[in-house]
């Protein structure tokens, strides 16, 4: 956190965990319930979502028409809020720090000498694939899991991914966020030496009401998710651990 500014606004950058309300942390509970301002997208889920004030709820998330609230006006509009005064939760869907946005948010908080918290959250990375009766490393089929998005930024200084090291690793690979590139990433796996019959587990709306999973190989599951209509937000596991409980 920062030093402290005399009548300025605390901001919490709040992980929510999948989505299930009873795998909110205890203080991510406390300070949802007693914050001014909560900006929240929709990866929250709907049952979070629901229990936040209604006079101090901000939907900072994409729009039904497809647009969304561009990471430069939440900035302004989180500094705008603390200088206000205000205790200010930015809520996010998982973790606030696995592609999360919370670099930038903790960048501007300091810049502006605005006092900021991260507040870790219960990432769906693992939570996800957990509840669809997925554990990512198991000690006879993946001593290490791999984490990374499926939607690269395009103007990013980080290095690309590189899928075909990550087919060589021998573990579990985790995708976030990677519904709509899944045939990108999964073509690269495979170009890179990855078995085309390596399992793969799309889980869709972990631990929301309404989760499913559905599975495949490398080689297949991209015409799973076209006949099954898997949508985001849906985490992508492919490795021997997708059926290391049923073997």
């Amino acid at each position: 956190m920062t030093a402290d500014r005399s009548g300025v606004g605390t901001v919490h950058l709040v992980g929510s965990g999948p989505g299930d309300p009873e795998l909110l942390t205890l203080k991510a509970r406390r300070l949802i319930d007693s914050a001014d301002v909560v900006m929240h997208d929709a990866l929250p889920g709907p049952e979070i979502i629901a229990t936040i004030p209604e006079e101090a709820a901000e939907d900072v998330g994409k729009r039904a028409n497809g647009e969304r609230t561009p990471q430069s006006e939440i900035d302004d509009r989180i500094v705008a809020h603390a200088e206000a005064g205000r205790e200010v939760v930015r809520l996010k869907g998982g973790d606030p720090t696995v592609f999360g946005r919370a670099g930038a948010e903790l960048s501007t908080c300091i810049a502006a000498k605005i006092p900021v918290e991260v507040v870790p959250g219960v990432t769906s990375a693992i939570a996800g694939p957990a509840l669809a009766g997925i554990p990512v490393t198991h000690r006879d089929h993946a001593s290490s899991v791999t984490v990374v998005t499926g939607h690269e930024a395009p103007d990013a200084d980080a290095p690309p991914i590189d899928w075909e090291a990550l087919a060589q690793s021998g573990g579990t690979i985790v995708v976030l966020m990677g519904v709509g590139s899944l045939d990108e990433y999964t073509a690269a796996l495979a170009d890179g030496g990855l078995d085309p019959s390596t399992p793969v587990a799309l889980i869709e709306r972990a631990s929301w009401p309404d989760q499913r999973a559905v599975t495949g190989t490398l080689e297949t599951i991209v015409g799973v998710r076209d006949r099954e209509g898997v949508e985001p937000p849906a985490v992508t596991v492919i490795g021997d651990v997708v059926e290391a409980i049923e073997s």
